[in-house]
């Protein structure tokens, strides 16, 4: 009886979730009045033959002039028609191609001699985003439960706090950056394990390896920073930077490690938590070999996790930077240097944490009583 209201349960939070993905998705088709910003839909499309462009460096690529057909779906122009130009390349880096239904932004709509003209801006993504976002939410409900609505909570009220901690770093003018992005750091680690884990000694000795682990991975990366008068670390590679580059990549650093941390020592304490359920009789020293063992086994992919993640970063803009006719010195320099020195702290706190979760993992769950 029990298995059948369970059941009767799940399917109709299911139900739940695709009626409410579906009307999200389908607002996304007729929100057009929503939008301050003017907005078209693509009718018709006439496209040139495509040009051959050949730079200095012998980078072809293909050129083509579209001339789009588009009706204009809010604000005073609502319902008018005009034509519009745009052109594409083959590479598609800084430009792309429309195709009759897309929906498109504007700018500069305005009338000259009768007739209207405008500018186009760029795609109407939001069905696309709200379909990932809600596949996402789906996807959690129904695999975690639970869990993993504690986890999207998590999330979203992370994800607050990294906006208000930005603003307020506007606000000061960047004069505090460290003590903003690191206090904020403290913050996200508790909010995140007290949600998903609860207060218990899990908790507390996630926190604890957590916490030592970067701050110590930063501590020796500052002293070699000092020691090396931080030759070979290009700040000016930070694209767009209106402020002090320095502790902006600190900040950037510390949050950075402060996941990685996590992640690693969380596996090692809730491995040593089961360990401790499925033998009450094992000694501290038993479950901090455990948890040794299962901190070098995870420790090797989750820095090439790390590192692929880097590359998968840099790859598009080294790549251009190469193509362009620039060395592997230059090209590194401007483009992996930053991110080769966050993943080798990141690199350092993790392999920190093994020792740090293991015992502090050992001390608090080895005890008696339930964690």
């Amino acid at each position: 009886m029990q298995k059948l209201k369970v059941s009767s349960s799940f399917i109709r939070w299911l139900l739940i979730l695709v009626v409410v993905g579906l009307g999200a998705i389908l607002f996304t088709f007729h929100n057009e009045s929503f939008y301050q910003r003017p907005l078209a839909r693509v009718e018709q499309v006439r496209n040139e033959k495509a040009v051959k462009q050949t730079d200095e460096f012998k980078n072809v690529d293909w050129q083509t002039k579209q001339y789009l057909k588009i009706k204009m779906l809010n604000g005073k122009y609502r319902g008018k028609k005009l034509t519009v130009t745009n052109t594409y390349s083959y590479s598609g880096a800084m430009d792309q191609r429309y195709r009759v239904g897309n929906e498109i932004f504007l700018t500069r709509v305005h009338e000259k001699d009768g007739l209207l003209h405008a500018t186009i801006a760029g795609y109407k993504r939001d069905t696309v985003i709200v379909f990932l976002v809600w596949l996402v939410i789906l996807l959690l409900l129904l695999m975690m439960k639970k869990q993993g609505s504690l986890a999207l909570l998590s999330v979203v009220v992370n994800s607050i706090l990294f906006v208000l901690a930005i603003e307020l770093d506007l606000k000061m003018q960047a004069a505090h950056v460290l003590l903003i992005f690191g206090t904020l750091a403290l913050i996200f680690t508790i909010v995140s394990l007290i949600l998903i884990l609860g207060l218990t000694k899990r908790t507390l000795a996630t926190l604890g390896a957590t916490v030592c682990g970067t701050l110590i991975a930063m501590l020796i990366s500052l002293l070699v920073f000092q020691l090396t008068q931080e030759r070979g670390i290009y700040y000016e590679s930070m694209q767009y930077v209106t402020q002090v580059p320095r502790p902006l990549f600190l900040a950037e650093t510390l949050l950075g490690s402060l996941g990685a941390v996590m992640d690693e020592s969380s596996d090692i304490v809730a491995t040593i938590f089961e360990l401790r359920q499925l033998d009450p009789t094992a000694t501290k020293g038993q479950l901090f070999m455990a948890g040794r063992s299962v901190g070098k086994s995870i420790m090797g992919p989750l820095v090439n996790v790390l590192f692929l993640i880097f590359m998968a970063d840099t790859f598009t803009s080294s790549l251009l930077y190469l193509k362009n006719g620039n060395s592997w010195g230059y090209t590194f320099s401007m483009n992996m240097c930053l991110g080769t020195v966050q993943s080798l702290i990141s690199g350092i706190g993790i392999v920190l944490a093994i020792p740090i979760a293991s015992g502090l993992a050992a001390i608090l769950l080895g005890k008696k009583g339930k964690a």
